[in-house]
Parts: structure tokens; C-alpha cells; sequence
């Protein structure tokens, strides 16, 4: 909570443009972000998550702090470009990728792909000829809020072959990225893909290739209903890490920080449109409010992510209620099997603020489900 976006929600309060649910993001937040990672890490170039928030204010002044860019898709990729960052700041991070994105970013500039499996390589080696290429190994990624499944990376043991093979079809075989799961708080989950990634340097070294890099992913958490570790604290246990198991042949590294970078820079405006009860031996509140999973809390499902929730009512009593959202759609509801402590005097159009909800909200809101219209947003 910054007290700019405090202003700016009373301002658009008292101009009667608070006619739906709204993100406002400060920019301030991103650039202290952007400078705490730099700082706990320097060594390490930032490639900054484009799918967490694409706004073109947080890509143009990452920009302008010397970030890289993350990229998932040739949108991201022209994103990126309009800011005015060059094509050597830019990964095409994602594994899965159709052959004519592939050219399309390699006619953009873009010269460095992720992949994990042969079929991928053979892919970007008719489509972007002479590209650097660094294969994604999966890891353990226990303890993560937001757990990433097994669909994408290959099997540590699988890495040298499938560099190899870009080796082979004249591709520079550059280095091995992997991701410790979204919302990670251990810092310590990175020693264990450390040690696989530099058992796949010491075999390619053996048979002649010479990696160079290791993307260390993301991961980095920001702060919901739980403390969390510094950004220092990540950038000394990962560090000891790779002193560990590189000793003083320390590969180039680079991070992938989405959510760490932007989460705690947003805040969500919504409202209380209902307050009931099943009957009349439920005691369980059901609140609802006007934005729900197909709104931009997408990251409610299983209820992974725990947002903090603030209301002009709190230190109020309160009692664990039923959280939803507004659409016709019975799977609209965020938090259920551990119910949501609101005060009981919450009622119908009171204001709540979400927190934590910089990363992951826009570009989950839906087009126009139920008549519905994308969350609006605001960069301050």
C-alpha cells in the first residue's frame, strides 16, 4: 500500500469514476524492485517476466533501468521492441513455440530461445539459423505457492543431448535455464537445480562444449498473507549455491523475476455487491464481490494465492466468510475450503482493497465474460 495509490483511489472516488473494479500500479514500487534485485544480485543481468504486466509504463521504465526482457510470445517480443529495447535484451523464454513466431522473432533481432527437448532445436535451427539456445531442466519446486507442473523442461539427464544436437545442427549450445516454482519463500530450493545444471556443464565439457550460461528463472516471491525473505537473502543463498557447485568457474547467470518484480506495486480496487447465507442454519457468510477469477484473480484457483484483503471496517470483529465473485459461473469462487476472515460489519458497497495484485491480474482478466469488461488499470 503506497499512499499514491491511496490519493489516486480517493481522487477517482470523488470523480464518480469508480464504476468497477481497477488496478493501480505505482511505479515507484517496480523501480525499487528493479534496484533491490540489481543490488542482491550483480553479477546477474534481470530479464524481467514480460506476461506478469505487460503495461507499456512498467516495460518503458524497466527499459530505461537497463532490464532485459523475458519474452513468452512474439506480442511480448513487439512489446518489448516499443519501448525502444534492443532484440540483445530480449529471451523467447517459452519452450513451446510455433516455427513461424520463431522466424518472426529472429527477423525482429532475437537471437537467444529457450528449449527442451530435440524437436524444439530442430525448430529454431530452420527458423533461426546460428541462434543461442539454452535448454530448461526440470527441478524440485516444493514449497512453492504457485507450483509449476513437469510441462516444461526435460529430465537433467536429457540436457547434453539435447544441446548436443543443437551443437550439431549449428546452433550455439549456450546454457541450461530452470524454474524452482512461482511464489518460491526457500531460498535454498536453488541449490538442488545448481547441482543438476553443473553436472550437465562438466558432461558437454567433455565432449567438447562449453556452456556459458545458467538462467536461474524466477520464482521470487513478493509479499502476501505470509513474510517472505529479502531479495538480499535470495541473492546470498543463491550465491553461495553457485559457489558450491561451480567453485571459481562461476557461469554468466540471469534471472527471470515476474512477480517479485511488480506484485507488490498493485493494488485492487473492488466492492461488496452481495452479503448472504444459504439458510438459516448456515452461519457461514457468503461475500461477493465485482471481481472474481474471470476478472484477474485467476491465481485464487485451489486458492494458491492468498491475497491480502483490507477494508475500511478492519479491526472490527470478524468471522471466516465464503469469498466469490460476480459471473455466472459456479467455479467463481475464491476462497472456500479455508474461508476468509472479513469483519462482520462488511457490507453491501463498501470498498475492499486487494493487495499483492501488481503480477498475474490484468492479463488473466477475461476479454468479456458474462458482458463483463477487462480489468481496468492505472500506472501512476
Amino acid at each position: 500500500m503506497t499512499d499514491r495509490i491511496l490519493q489516486f483511489l480517493r481522487d477517482r472516488r470523488e470523480a464518480g469514476r469508480d464504476t468497477g473494479p481497477c488496478l493501480v500500479v505505482d511505479l515507484d514500487v517496480v523501480r525499487e524492485n528493479y534496484r533491490a534485485f540489481a543490488k542482491a544480485l550483480p553479477d546477474t543481468r534481470v530479464f524481467y517476466a514480460v506476461k506478469a504486466n505487460p503495461a507499456p509504463e512498467v516495460l518503458g521504465l524497466l527499459a530505461r533501468l537497463g532490464s532485459c526482457f523475458d519474452a513468452a510470445s512474439v506480442v511480448e517480443i513487439e512489446q518489448v521492441l516499443a519501448t525502444g529495447a534492443s532484440p540483445e535484451r530480449i529471451s523467447f523464454g517459452n519452450t513451446i513455440k510455433k516455427e513461424r513466431d520463431i522466424a518472426r522473432a529472429y527477423a525482429l533481432g532475437v537471437r537467444l530461445f529457450a528449449v527442451d527437448c530435440e524437436a524444439e532445436v530442430e525448430k529454431i535451427a530452420r527458423a533461426a539459423p546460428g541462434s543461442r539456445v539454452f535448454c530448461r531442466i526440470l527441478c524440485d519446486g516444493s514449497g512453492a505457492e504457485w507450483p509449476l507442473s513437469r510441462k516444461f523442461g526435460c529430465a537433467a539427464e536429457l540436457a547434453p543431448r539435447v544441446l548436443e544436437h543443437a551443437h550439431r545442427l549449428g546452433l550455439v549450445a549456450h546454457g541450461l535455464s530452470f524454474h524452482v516454482g512461482s511464489q518460491q519463500p526457500n531460498p535454498r530450493m536453488w541449490d538442488g537445480a545448481l547441482k543438476a545444471a553443473s553436472a550437465v556443464f562438466r558432461d558437454l565439457s567433455e565432449r567438447g562444449i562449453n556452456l556459458q550460461m545458467v538462467n536461474l528463472g524466477g520464482g521470487f516471491p513478493t509479499k502476501y498473507t505470509k513474510d517472505v525473505p529479502a531479495v538480499k537473502t535470495y541473492g546470498q543463498t543463491i550465491f553461495r549455491a553457485l559457489r558450491k557447485h561451480f567453485g571459481n568457474r562461476i557461469p554468466e547467470t540471469i534471472i527471470e523475476p515476474g512477480r517479485g518484480m511488480v506484485g507488490n506495486a498493485g493494488i485492487i480496487e473492488a466492492e461488496v455487491i452481495l452479503v448472504s447465507k444459504k439458510s438459516d442454519e448456515d452461519k457461514m457468510r457468503w461475500v461477493y464481490l465485482d471481481i472474481g477469477k474471470f476478472n484477474g484473480l485467476a491465481e485464487t484457483t485451489d486458492e494458491m494465492i492468498r491475497y491480502p484483503i483490507r477494508t475500511a471496517f478492519d479491526g472490527d470483529r470478524t468471522e471466516p466468510c465464503v469469498l466469490a465473485g460476480p459471473t455466472c459461473d459456479s467455479v467463481d469462487v475464491l476462497y472456500e475450503k479455508s474461508p476468509y476472515p472479513l469483519p462482520v460489519s462488511l457490507e453491501i458497497g463498501a470498498k475492499v482493497l486487494i493487495e499483492g495484485t501488481g503480477a498475474y491480474t490484468t492479463t488473466y482478466s477475461a476479454v468479456g465474460f458474462n458482458g463483463f469488461p477487462p480489468l481496468e488499470t492505472h500506472v501512476i
